[in-house]
């Protein structure tokens, strides 16, 4: 099979594309042969070394496919559409390749009706934003969220998931993205870069906010907690830029938590869980790609660079073999 793949840790550039045996899949793994993958951040964080995990040379990248079952497996049929976000890493080999070997438990059916070169672009973005909703954050119906960052592809996500599950969800985004975030579902939509923005943020939930997720890495927990309400929760999806200061009275005094949440480390279960919400919403016609750009597989290691380069702002790249 044909494949992008390395044979060291490093930049962009030590993405190859070439042949590779096929794999042989192992007890209770499925062989897929894949239609599509997505190119996510963590894609660039496994293949430069910056995310550890175990992997051997050489290493299939990626971590998103869809495809079709190439051979009867678990309960999986030949032909039957599905999809996985969760290779390329624990050890597992990636799925920029024609042909994937994926475990069972991390295989989940596609919807009918639903487009897989589409569906593969919202796989990660969507699972990522259920676990920090709902397995971290503990949203209930009726809670406030607040979702800084709200116009990218996790945000645009946790914007749906959280509006469809009968939360009011606040959110900041720059003014051009403002009509695409209230018709995902949010009640108030405040410029981030807006004067007294935290004073702005307060008037608008006046009895604080039950869930507060900043996808922008940028942070401020200073800000973040005092606009928690009682109990309330901030969800880390990213690391700090510096060294972050925790206003530890405050949140003490709120019965407050801050945690962090990094998809690599789901359970299985987790995973199934988001799978059959992310499903769910796909076959109510939810959760359609933004801006999706299509991408021959052999183009993996250009698709790595625009996105380190900072060139993508907030398109998602989807590699076909």
């Amino acid at each position: 099979m044909r494949a992008a793949y390395i044979e060291r840790l490093g930049p962009p550039d030590v993405i190859r594309w070439g042949e590779l045996p096929d794999p042989e899949p192992g007890p209770g793994e499925v062989l897929v042969d894949v239609l599509a993958t997505a190119v996510d951040p963590v894609d660039a964080f496994v293949r430069s070394g910056v995310f550890r995990t175990p992997l051997s040379f050489p290493f299939v990248i990626g971590r998103d496919l869809v495809g079709t079952v190439a051979s009867a497996a678990s309960g999986f049929a030949v032909g039957e559409t599905v999809w996985c976000n969760s290779l390329g890493h624990g050890g597992r080999q990636g799925a920029a390749a024609e042909r994937a070997a994926v475990p069972a438990g991390r295989l989940y059916r596609l919807p009918p009706g639903v487009r897989p070169e589409e569906a593969v672009a919202v796989f990660h973005p969507a699972a990522t934003a259920h676990l920090a909703l709902f397995t971290h954050g503990g949203l209930r119906p009726g809670g406030t969220v607040l979702v800084g960052g709200a116009a990218g592809n996790v945000g645009g996500a946790l914007v749906e998931l959280a509006a469809r599950a009968g939360a009011r969800v606040l959110a900041t985004a720059a003014p051009r993205d403002h009509a695409h975030v209230r018709s995902l579902g949010a009640a108030e939509v405040v410029d981030y870069r807006a004067a007294g923005l935290a004073e702005r943020l307060a008037s608008l939930a006046p009895g604080g906010v039950d869930v507060h997720i900043d996808t922008s890495g940028s942070n401020d927990l200073r800000t973040a907690v005092a606009l928690l309400a009682q109990r309330g929760r901030v969800v880390l999806m990213s690391g700090a830029r510096d060294e972050p200061t925790l206003p530890v009275g405050p949140l003490y005094m709120k019965d407050g938590s801050v945690r962090g949440f990094a998809i690599s480390h789901a359970t299985t279960a987790e995973l199934a869980g988001a799978a059959a919400a992310v499903n769910e919403l796909l076959a109510a016609g939810g959760l359609r790609p933004r801006a999706v750009e299509y991408h021959p597989l052999s183009a993996a290691a250009a698709a790595h660079r625009r996105m380190e380069a900072g060139e993508l702002r907030g398109r998602r790249v989807v590699l076909r073999p």
